[in-house]
């Protein structure tokens, strides 16, 4: 029997959590983890797998044989962009703890922007004692751009807490329940929504999609006043400038940011001391380290037994 090709771990994640989740993972297989200095330099060559988020740019012309590509997470623009991107089979993270967390995130962010939080919380720091107007979930409509694994989840989630949930991409998905929009139906869902929800895969259609012609176009009649924007899905989709205005002008009455144009988000950004935004660093649906590499490890043996490989990405669709 042939030895079993090693695998190539290339990921800008927190370095303790990667050495934590390959205890016990690829069996029988040599680990080549980038982030050990023993491995600077090495040669790469005739190894068939990579485990890749956000790598190096010589990556590829270090390891010129590989036959699969696994990205880290959801996403897959930071692989796409890499130079030297094989012609192999590229396959994205899909996994329930990662759809969870996403959901988490989205769900917290809405409850906080109906339940009025930085509102009150201003007024505990003053030490105030002052009941809002409150509406009930009910009454939001959240309309959610992106229908993927990660936004009918969301969508299911949102429901669940009472929120009335559309939904848009850029082709028709059909969702149980849910009234459903896409591609030149974008303007009828604006009108309709009152918290804008991101979860948009980043490709040429979708880069700098968020914008102040998105904006002005959603619902103003929310029993909350203006509309929120809140962004979970990649950083160019959205543009900053227009986001940090529509805020400034009452055209957005707040926003949640996770993603960013450029990360780390800068330290003179406005975003950060704005009391209507929510900024996090880019862990809405942060990997679970020990998931992604059970995910791996099942699809290099469904590739070496001639089967099929499972989430594949659209290399021409960008997801």
């Amino acid at each position: 029997m042939p030895a079993k090709s090693p695998v190539i771990i290339d990921l800008k994640f927190i370095p303790q959590e990667v050495e934590d989740g390959l205890k016990g993972a690829f069996a029988g297989r040599e680990v080549i983890n980038l982030a050990d200095p023993a491995h600077k330099g090495r040669d790469l060559s005739g190894i068939d797998y990579a485990v890749v988020w956000k790598s190096a740019p010589d990556l590829f012309s270090r390891a010129p044989d590989l036959k699969v590509v696994f990205s880290g997470g959801a996403g897959v623009d930071h692989v796409l962009t890499l130079p030297g991107l094989p012609d192999v089979p590229l396959v994205r993270f899909v996994d329930r703890s990662l759809t969870t967390r996403m959901s988490e995130w989205v769900v917290m962010n809405c409850l906080l922007h109906l339940r009025q939080h930085r509102a009150y919380e201003a007024r505990a720091k003053a030490r105030v004692w002052e009941d809002l107007s409150q509406p009930e979930a009910a009454e939001i409509t959240v309309g959610v751009m992106g229908l993927g694994v990660l936004g009918q989840d969301a969508i299911r989630k949102l429901g669940v807490m009472g929120f009335k949930t559309i939904g848009w991409s850029r082709s028709k998905k059909e969702i149980d329940g849910v009234q459903t929009f896409a591609g030149d139906e974008l303007d009828v869902f604006l009108a309709r929504t009152d918290f804008l929800v991101g979860l948009l895969p980043l490709t040429d259609e979708t880069r700098g999609i968020f914008n102040a012609v998105v904006f002005s176009k959603l619902r103003r009649g929310s029993p909350l006043g203006a509309p929120v924007f809140i962004n979970g899905g990649r950083g160019g989709s959205q543009v900053e400038a227009d986001i940090l205005a529509a805020l400034q002008s009452g055209v957005l009455g707040g926003a949640s940011l996770d993603v960013f144009e450029q990360e780390p988000l800068a330290r003179d950004s406005p975003f950060w001391d704005m009391g209507n935004v929510y900024v996090t660093p880019h862990v809405a649906a942060s990997s679970d380290v020990k998931a992604l590499f059970s995910h791996v490890e099942q699809q290099i043996d469904r590739f070496e037994s001639g089967l099929p490989l499972q989430h594949l990405v659209d290399r021409k669709a960008g997801y």
